[in-house]
């Protein structure tokens, strides 16, 4: 459970790091995104997931 809220806080923290370091690029990221397609969205979320699961996977073999 402490590795899970880690990998939470690093998430959020490279986030916010973006945001705070680039914020008119985040927000013209943002204008991208909703210009797209749901299910463009949906199988870039699948795969980044997917991807993510491969990697942690990796990492603790």
């Amino acid at each position: 459970m402490n590795d899970l809220l880690t990998a939470v806080a690093i998430a959020l923290f490279l986030e916010g790091a973006a945001y705070a370091l680039f914020p008119r690029a985040m927000k013209k990221a943002m204008l991208h995104v909703l210009a797209q397609p749901l299910s463009t969205l949906r199988m870039t979320g699948i795969v980044v997931a997917a991807a993510a699961v491969v990697a942690v996977w990796l990492l603790r073999v």
